[in-house]
């Protein structure tokens, strides 16, 4: 019996490596349904490892979310780097920068189509960021780089 819980690790430690990070990669229909099903705090951040101001906010980001690990607040990084980033590049940065969230690759090219499912007056511009408690019917979108203090205000917001 020790052979086979000794076979199972090593079969997961081939499969998972240690620190690796898995990146989903997804449509825009199955994304906003995942926002529409959460029944969590979340906070959807729209970034790519070329935008500097994405790069910016998100070491912020993951440390106001975590004060709220109570109320299971959950950050979700949606990555819209270019096909050729996906996922060794963007793993490989998010490895690089230690970023600790839920990770998406948005496989989609269409502005017009996936802009208006997040958020109708969204452009398709980065960083923004959407903040959604489906509980408490608390929702919020930002299409610029939100300051440490702004983030902080509307987490509090998020979770009340």
């Amino acid at each position: 019996m020790k052979a086979f819980y000794l076979i199972l690790a090593l079969g997961f430690g081939i499969a998972i490596p240690a620190g690796a990070q898995t990146i989903k990669k997804v449509k825009i229909e199955q994304l906003a349904e995942y926002i529409k099903q959460s029944d969590r705090p979340l906070v959807v951040n729209f970034w790519a490892t070329w935008c500097a101001p994405c790069i910016e906010e998100i070491p912020y980001f993951q440390e106001e979310v975590k004060k709220y690990a109570a109320q299971k607040a959950e950050l979700v990084l949606v990555s819209l780097d270019f096909t050729d980033a996906y996922p060794s590049k963007i793993a490989a940065f998010i490895k690089k920068h230690k970023y600790d969230a839920s990770f998406y690759w948005l496989n989609e090219t269409n502005a017009d189509h996936f802009c208006p499912q997040i958020d109708a007056k969204w452009s398709g511009s980065i960083p923004s960021t959407l903040f959604i408690n489906n509980k408490t019917g608390y929702r919020k979108f930002f299409e610029r780089q939100l300051t440490h203090p702004q983030f902080a205000q509307n987490m509090k917001e998020l979770v009340k």
